[in-house]
Parts: structure tokens; C-alpha cells; sequence
């Protein structure tokens, strides 16, 4: 039982570090052993749920561990609190870890790669990690939701609160790094988007583009602790890394599901006409097939038909002035290939009559 409960209180006192500028000097093998021996102790936790002498024997030892040396009462706990945190250390940590600006790039990485697991099958240590961070992102979005109730318009947001989470922690690095160099978020996310399992960092890069901007009361506390950023600046520096990175932009065009890309359109212009370009880019790559009747591509990474008509359809179900925009496009295009009526001949004229331009 002793070496347990040493083990307890050498490890509340690292929880305690990881909140403070001594995390400068952790490299990601320090970090994996700290994971490592986060991960032990839920294991203690869920050995010993069940046997009362034992788990109260713990609690004590973690009480007695944060009383102040004066006796006026418990001091806050800035490790392990009580029995039941032992079930969430590994989940303590990281988003401890994760939201400290002193911890290096390496160790930062390596924590992004437990949030963004990529493809394969993982150990089940990791995936045990990974399903504790989606439950506690779940919670923290529920609270969001009851709190700010601004995300009724985003589906997509709601239906993974993991995503959101993520999300949100890349706008705050962004912030922190920005802080400290100007150059610095261009440079992390182009780290992350040569390291990271690319899909599914585009899918959040996505979802950071679609958070709500800050509330009033918010944007009022960060002017009084004199941010010299205005609100919503980070979204604004992703924004311009991404519109400003070719191969990315095509990328984040062609990987994420029409619906998403329609909400990021509609709420960025910019986006928008790059995006209108690149359709309008892929639809002149087809011609038509008298043989199978339809468009087709020369080359395999062509852009099907179905696909190309599937996102028009889909951006001309966003609201005005995107979808005017859509049909501005797409008439202008058929009045340069020549404003054809008959099928066949141009593909704009065949995308607005599969579209039904005149309703």
C-alpha cells in the first residue's frame, strides 16, 4: 500500500507542474512517461473501485496530502483531489499539457497526435485515451451549448463535440504563438499539416472556421487584460494560411463532405470564390462521352460528374447571396462556352439544368 500511495503523491505533484513554466523542459519522451503513469493510476482506479477499504484509504492520504501546513483548512488541490480523479488522469494531463504555453513544440506535437490518432489500428492504450478525451470533450460541449445556447445553425459542430474541442484548442495555440512571433502560426500550422493525419486535421481546421466569434462579455475581458489582438483575430490568421497555401486549399476543397464546405462558404466570402474557382476549374478538366453519355475525366484524379454536380447542389441550397453567386457563375461560364440550350454540348448548361436554375 505504501509505494501506492507514494505513487499518488509524486504524481498530483507532476499534475501540479503541468500547469506551470517548469513544463518548458519536458520533451515528448517525458510527456509519454507521464501519459504512461497517468494511465497506470486510472488502472489502480478501476482496480479498486470496488473495494471500499482500500479506495478510502487513497482518498485520505490525497486530502491529507493538499491540507495547508497552518490548519486553516484545505488549500485548492492543484493535482488529485480525490479517489474518483484518478479515473482522469491521463485526461487531466493532456488538456493540462495542451492548454500551457511553456510546453515546447516537440511535446506539443506529440500530445496533437493522441488528439488526431489518423488511420491504422491504435494500441489500446492509446485508443483508451482517445475514447476518455472525446467523453470529456462531449461534456465540455454540453456545457458550451447551455452557456452561449450559439450553435444551432452548425450541425456539424454538434454532432462531434471532439472535433469542436480540438478546434478550439488550435485557435488558442495559435493565439499563444502568435503572442510570442508573428511568423509563429503560419509556421505551426504548416507543422501540423505536414505531421498530422491530413483529413482529419483539415475537418478541424473546418470546424475552428465555424465557431461562433467570441461573446460580447468575452471580447470585453480579453481588451481589459490588453490583448493586442482584436476578437477573432485567430480564425482570421487560419483563414489567410489556408487561402494562401494552394495545394491545402485544394485539399480542403476536395477531401471535406459538400454540406461542410457549403457552411464554411457561406461564412467566409473569401473561401467562397476560391472554391467557386476551383469547381469551375474542375468542370472545364471534363468532356462529354457520346458512348456513355455523360461528362467524364482524362485522368484519374479528375473530378467525377456526380461529385462536381453534388457540391453545386449543395452551395445552391445556402442561403443568398452564396447561392446567387453560384447561379452568377455558372450562367456566366454557359455565356462563354457559347449559351447553349441542348444537352451535351456545354457542362454548364448541363449542371444548371440538372440544378433547376430557373426555380
Amino acid at each position: 500500500m505504501e509505494p501506492l500511495l507514494q505513487h499518488l503523491e509524486r504524481f498530483s505533484e507532476v499534475l501540479a507542474v503541468s500547469r506551470t513554466t517548469h513544463v518548458s523542459t519536458w520533451d515528448p519522451v517525458t510527456v509519454r512517461r507521464a501519459l504512461q503513469w497517468a494511465r497506470y493510476l486510472r488502472h489502480i482506479h478501476k482496480r479498486f473501485g470496488r473495494h471500499a477499504r482500500i479506495s478510502k484509504a487513497l482518498e485520505r492520504r490525497l486530502q491529507n496530502q493538499w491540507k495547508q501546513q497552518d490548519d486553516s483548512g484545505p488549500a485548492p488541490a492543484p493535482g488529485l483531489a480525490n479517489f474518483q480523479a484518478l479515473g482522469l488522469c491521463d485526461q487531466l494531463l493532456s488538456l493540462r499539457l495542451l492548454a500551457n504555453p511553456a510546453l515546447g513544440d516537440a511535446s506539443f506535437h506529440y500530445l496533437l497526435q493522441q488528439l488526431f490518432p489518423g488511420p491504422g489500428i491504435p494500441d489500446a492504450e492509446e485508443e483508451s485515451l482517445q475514447g476518455s478525451l472525446a467523453r470529456l470533450a462531449r461534456r465540455r460541449a454540453a456545457l458550451h451549448m447551455l452557456r452561449f445556447n450559439a450553435y444551432g445553425e452548425n450541425p456539424a459542430l454538434q454532432e462531434d463535440p471532439l472535433m469542436k474541442t480540438q478546434a478550439e484548442l488550435l485557435l488558442r495555440r495559435l493565439q499563444e504563438v502568435g503572442e510570442a512571433d508573428a511568423g509563429g502560426p503560419g509556421r505551426l500550422l504548416s507543422s501540423l499539416w505536414e505531421r498530422s493525419p491530413q483529413n482529419n486535421f483539415l475537418k478541424v481546421v473546418a470546424a475552428a472556421l465555424l465557431l461562433p466569434p467570441s461573446s460580447p462579455r468575452h471580447q470585453e475581458e480579453e481588451l481589459k487584460l490588453g490583448s493586442p489582438k482584436t476578437p477573432g483575430e485567430e480564425g482570421q490568421q487560419l483563414l489567410r494560411w489556408l487561402l494562401g497555401k494552394s495545394d491545402v486549399m485544394v485539399a480542403f476543397c476536395r477531401s471535406l463532405p459538400a454540406g461542410l464546405l457549403t457552411l464554411v462558404a457561406g461564412r467566409h466570402p473569401e473561401l467562397s470564390r476560391v472554391y467557386l474557382g476551383l469547381l469551375t476549374d474542375w468542370g472545364r478538366q471534363l468532356h462529354y462521352s457520346l458512348q456513355k453519355g455523360l461528362w467524364i475525366g482524362t485522368e484519374s484524379q479528375d473530378v467525377p460528374w456526380e461529385e462536381l454536380l453534388s457540391r453545386f447542389q449543395s452551395l445552391c441550397q445556402a442561403p443568398p447571396p452564396l447561392k446567387d453567386e453560384v447561379f452568377t457563375a455558372l450562367k456566366s461560364c454557359k455565356a462563354q462556352d457559347g449559351d447553349f440550350e441542348v444537352p451535351g454540348l456545354s457542362i454548364w448548361t448541363d449542371l444548371l439544368l440538372s440544378l433547376g436554375s430557373s426555380a
